[in-house]
């Protein structure tokens, strides 16, 4: 069977540029859906394209998934992102993903192994709110959640991902091997510290002497995520397939913008990430409130009203004066002064965002 790793793709196909057989899975990632795909993942490619290096991403999936990599791994761990803009699209073939690992298709215990590999510096999630297993209420560890309950009675062999993440870090500490940083890349607020209390809850379970070592040697950097990226459906396939003149199983689509935000906050190292546009900074607060009132709060504003004036999509309210003229003296009058911005410049960032988001719907 003909594959995107086995046929010459047209001309227009954006394809590695970089040789794969260099990388090592440096970074293993939790959850290979189609955010992640379409983010960091691309993003992680883009590096790779523009200086090379070593720094492939080992996909882990639990309980599910295991179809998606079994076709992933047919093609040699390439996929499509197709990029839809109003001006054309570009396929995009990404080569980081070094190779994936699932539980129903391995197993595991060597799951858990892949994490305490010496080459491994990041371990980073898209597993979304639910799979922290933290208690809304009050942030902390939900000790009631079935598989917390599970992973402290058999700890050796965790189903949660708190769970995962503290043996793998155990026995790490017990090999002698340096941490690896933990990255949240799911879009919820303060991602960086819901992780953080996840580990440290289940490693307080467990030992005092490995959460004292995890809160000194292991981050846990905050980031910023923006990008639509709709589920796969049989016409977005349909249309990539036209596009590469062969089917990728594996393929997304997603729309031009793209945005990470990341506090630069690594204990063993990263990507030179910005050198794909993403924003390595001290402090991931500011960006983020930006991002939830001006982007998510327009967008819900505009959502309803649209829907009640008989509006299918933002898009046509936007092709509307009175709701383009409303959506920017939301954004401008009431959304932009409330931002806390940590620099002089706070309302001409809120002027230039709130004409860039414009632009963009």
């Amino acid at each position: 069977m003909n594959t995107i790793a086995s046929v010459t793709l047209p001309h227009h196909v954006h394809a590695p540029r970089y040789d794969r057989q260099q990388l090592q899975s440096r970074i293993v990632h939790f959850g290979f859906g189609a955010f992640h795909r379409a983010h960091q993942a691309l993003l992680t490619d883009r590096v790779l394209n523009a200086q090379g290096g070593d720094w492939g991403i080992c996909e882990i999936s639990l309980f599910s998934g295991d179809q998606l990599m079994s076709q992933l791994r047919a093609q040699n761990h390439l996929y499509t992102v197709l990029e839809k803009g109003a001006d054309g699209n570009q396929a995009i073939i990404v080569g980081a993903v070094h190779e994936c690992l699932n539980a129903k298709l391995d197993s595991l215990a060597a799951i858990i192994e892949k994490f305490c590999e010496p080459q491994v510096a990041i371990v980073s999630l898209t597993i979304t709110e639910k799979g922290y297993c933290i208690d809304p209420a009050t942030g902390a560890l939900d000790t009631s959640n079935p598989r917390i309950i599970h992973d402290l009675q058999t700890p050796e062999e965790p189903h949660s991902a708190p769970g995962i993440l503290v043996e793998a870090l155990k026995r790490r500490r017990e090999r002698g091997l340096t941490p690896f940083t933990v990255l949240s890349c799911d879009n919820i607020p303060d991602n960086g510290h819901v992780v953080k209390n996840a580990v440290l809850g289940m490693a307080e379970k467990r030992s005092p002497e490995l959460t004292g070592w995890i809160k000194e040697h292991v981050s846990f950097p905050g980031t910023m995520v923006d990008r639509i990226v709709p589920a796969a459906t049989d016409e977005s396939l349909a249309e990539i397939s036209q596009h590469l003149g062969v089917n990728d199983p594996c393929a997304i689509s997603c729309e031009p913008f793209i945005q990470w935000v990341v506090e630069d906050n690594f204990v063993a190292g990263r990507p030179a990430w910005e050198v794909a546009g993403v924003q390595m900074v001290n402090d991931v607060l500011p960006w983020e409130e930006m991002k939830l009132r001006m982007l998510n709060g327009s967008h819900s504003f505009l959502a309803y009203l649209g829907y009640l004036s008989g509006f299918a999509h933002i898009s046509d309210c936007m092709q509307d004066r009175a709701f383009r003229h409303a959506a920017r003296t939301l954004m401008l009058n009431e959304q932009a002064p409330t931002l806390q911005l940590r620099c002089r410049f706070n309302t001409i960032c809120g002027q230039v965002n709130c004409t860039f988001l414009l632009i963009r719907r």
